[in-house]
């Protein structure tokens, strides 16, 4: 059982509940994420999408479950896991460059006492021009702007070459032109057979971002390919209204 599985899904969640403050967050999640899928997760403010994802990369810990990446914990596949946050919990004043915040991308795969060597700068300068911010490689995070930023973190996952990535809420605060150049690399990505999971609050545009979808309120609604799953009855459950549901909010 455990051997198809393995193949099956490269991710599974099973039994994972959140609380915090003894307040649950997450109840009861189960899902289970096959290989070479781009997944959003959606669900209104408060239900849980960014904790799922977090609980998920041991940055919290639940109060029961588990979860398994190709049928392993998290410590022994974390090098081939990337994960951008939401931009508002990093610290932008922090005294670093473009270049040297998208080479840290690369430790991962070489260590923190090894210092990256040519081939890592030039994967870091490959991903850092993949995002469109080639001109801005020497500038300080600080003097960017939002959508600047969030490239900049899209560059340093892309730079692990890592099989699974997490993404909190990625086009927060992007203009129209950088969301659309962070939705083509998603694509290629799944098109390159990576899985890619993002915390998304746009119901407008999750059936042409994304072919799965994960409906979310503290309990897991209804999870799968997304013409099977976004459904009006489904988010109505998931957001309770038909009026939030039709103003595409959450």
């Amino acid at each position: 059982m455990r051997g198809d599985q393995m193949q099956k899904y490269v991710i599974e969640v099973e039994d994972m509940t959140v609380a915090y403050e003894e307040k649950p967050v997450l109840w009861d999640i189960d899902i289970n994420i096959p290989k070479g899928v781009l997944m959003a997760i959606v669900g209104p403010n408060g239900a849980g999408k960014s904790t799922l994802i977090k609980a998920m990369l041991s940055l919290i810990k639940p109060i029961s479950g588990k979860v398994l990446f190709n049928g392993l914990n998290y410590e022994s596949q974390r090098r081939y896991i990337g994960y951008v946050p939401q931009r508002g919990s990093v610290d932008w004043d922090f005294p670093t460059s473009v270049f040297d915040v998208v080479l840290m991308g690369t430790y991962g795969q070489i260590g923190w006492v090894k210092r990256p060597g040519k081939k890592e700068k030039e994967k870091a300068l490959d991903a850092i021009k993949k995002v469109g911010m080639e001109a801005f490689v020497d500038r300080q995070i600080s003097q960017l702007s939002g959508g600047q930023q969030q490239r900049v973190f899209l560059a340093r996952a892309l730079v692990q070459e890592a099989d699974i990535y997490f993404m909190d809420e990625p086009f927060q605060g992007v203009d129209a032109k950088t969301e659309k150049a962070i939705v083509a690399i998603l694509k290629e990505l799944r098109s390159r057979g990576k899985t890619v999971i993002v915390v998304h609050h746009d119901l407008q545009t999750v059936k042409e971002y994304f072919d799965w979808v994960a409906l979310l309120n503290t309990k897991l609604i209804q999870y799968g390919k997304v013409d099977e799953v976004f459904t009006d009855d489904n988010l109505r459950i998931t957001y309770g209204s038909t009026e939030s549901v039709l103003k595409g909010e959450g």
